[in-house]
């Protein structure tokens, strides 16, 4: 999740596990499993250093202030002809619509209980289910809880760019790769994201300030993943709004991979200083909206009361209905992160509840 303002405490989880991992990259597969042995869960939310220029993170939920079952595609022999033409790759984008999903880790409840407990408020299915794996940690070789009408997206944790530049964890990664070929539906994968911040392990901060580095590491996924038949795969690549440091090194367009490596670009943003759907998503989906669908991969209101979050809510289905380029909505669904203050789910109140219903009814989010 993203970076989350200061609140008084002390180092949130999200920081803890990023900073552990800089000294064993492992240390993030000890995150508790969600019960549904498959979801491993997100890693810590990051902390944005000023309300004027920084960021979000992972599951994400920190945002800087300002600046800052469908027949898997590798079973046919026509698959790698799809990913290569197909706008969003293995996962294909729809013309005027968004897919509409989440993250889903709600206090008490199981995955299918709160699948469960969505549908039942929304009168729909998610057509995204969101999922994090750790980078050298148990995969499951299937996602039961994950409707075969869904698309699941994995985010997998990162890792120093050393680690993965120099060869050594190519048997990591060709493990993964055949997990998830071996899945045999459409997966969107989020590798290392808010590459632009400074709380996690495989970000510039922490590699030397070396945007190229992150970039070799992310085109060797790629080529590793491609030899190991995963043609299931959609690649989305996935920045935060802003940058922390928000110095020229640290851009995001230093971090992107290419077109021929990527087949989404995701966003992470939260409202944390009343921000509006505009600055949090608009700067990313402008400079990659007209080569690639955009999805906004983490991102939820924050109550900042007087029925703000259902306020922004409908600013944000607006936002979404005014920019064609966005091909997915993906909320940030969870009271449970215990290193925010701040709950997440978009039934707090009656009001934030019935804008969220109204916002997954609309024709744009039928994709």
């Amino acid at each position: 999740m993203t970076a989350e303002p200061p609140c008084g405490r002390g180092l949130p989880r999200r920081r803890l596990l990023a900073l552990a991992a800089l000294a064993l990259p492992a240390a993030c597969s000890a995150a508790p499993a969600v019960p549904e042995a498959a979801a491993t869960a997100p890693a810590p939310l990051s902390i944005p250093p000023a309300a004027s220029s920084t960021a979000v993170a992972a599951p994400s939920a920190r945002a800087s202030a300002s600046a800052s079952a469908t027949p898997s595609p590798s079973a046919s022999p026509s698959a790698s002809a799809v990913r290569k033409t197909a706008r969003g790759g293995a996962v294909p984008a729809t013309s005027g619509k968004a897919m509409f999903g989440s993250y889903l880790a709600l206090s008490g409840m199981s995955l299918p209980e709160s699948l469960a407990l969505r549908r039942r408020q929304l009168g729909r299915e998610q057509r995204i289910v969101h999922v994090f794996y750790p980078w050298d940690g148990y995969v499951p070789s299937s996602e039961p809880a994950v409707a075969a009408a869904s698309t699941l997206m994995v985010s997998w944790h990162g890792a120093p760019y050393r680690k993965i530049n120099d060869g050594s964890a190519d048997r990591v990664i060709a493990r993964v790769a055949r997990k998830l070929a071996g899945m045999r539906r459409p997966i969107l994968l989020r590798w290392g994201w808010e590459m632009n911040g400074d709380w996690f392990s495989w970000d510039g901060s922490h590699n030397g300030d070396d945007p190229a580095g992150y970039v070799k590491a992310w085109r060797r996924l790629h080529r590793i993943f491609g030899e190991h038949g995963a043609d299931n795969v959609a690649w989305v690549w996935s920045p935060n709004w802003n940058s922390s440091p928000d110095t020229s090194w640290n851009r995001f367009q230093r971090y992107y991979p290419g077109d021929d490596h990527v087949d989404w670009v995701g966003i992470s943003g939260y409202d944390f200083y009343s921000e509006s759907p505009r600055t949090l998503f608009g700067a990313v989906s402008a400079a990659y909206g007209n080569r690639k669908p955009i999805i906004l991969s983490e991102t939820a209101a924050v109550d900042h009361g007087r029925g703000s979050k259902a306020a922004w809510i409908a600013k944000l289905a607006s936002w979404v209905e005014d920019t064609p380029a966005v091909g997915a909505v993906v909320w940030f669904d969870t009271d449970t992160q215990d290193d925010s203050v701040h709950n997440f789910r978009p039934d707090t109140d009656s009001a934030a509840l019935a804008a969220y219903r109204a916002m997954a009814r609309r024709s744009r989010f039928g994709g």
